[in-house]
């Protein structure tokens, strides 16, 4: 496995999709470095020459900011969001939804599994 940017990319793919693997690296991202780069987005990861491998790493250090400092960077965004007393700073709080989207029905990602209230009757 190469590692490039604090991440291992698979062998067996294309570095068009391996690349993908970096944390804040998408398909239209990838296809930019490696047009930058001039490699061929068909190659397989293990036929990566040595070169080609610090000319990617090169090209993604000065360009993209990935990994742990994309992380936390978004993670201190989040934190000042809440720490202001922003409403999406609440809704993240919470573990509610931040972007707008109803919650008397959904929304099963962010509050999790249904919890089953006891219910009250004669016995």
């Amino acid at each position: 496995m190469a590692r490039i940017a604090g991440a291992d990319i698979p062998n067996e793919k294309r570095v068009e999709v391996a690349l993908t693997y970096i944390y804040g690296i998408g398909p239209t991202s990838a296809k930019k470095i490696l047009q930058t780069t001039a490699v061929d987005p068909d190659t397989r990861v293990k036929a990566l020459t040595e070169s080609d491998i610090t000319r990617l790493r090169e090209a993604i250090e000065e360009q993209y900011s990935v990994e742990g400092d994309l992380r936390r960077e978004v993670a201190m965004n989040i934190k000042r969001l809440m720490d202001v007393g922003a409403y999406r700073g609440l809704r993240h709080r919470r573990g509610l939804p931040v972007r707008g989207q109803r919650t008397r029905t959904n929304s099963r990602t962010r509050k999790g599994p249904r919890r089953t209230i006891g219910r009250k009757g004669k016995k």
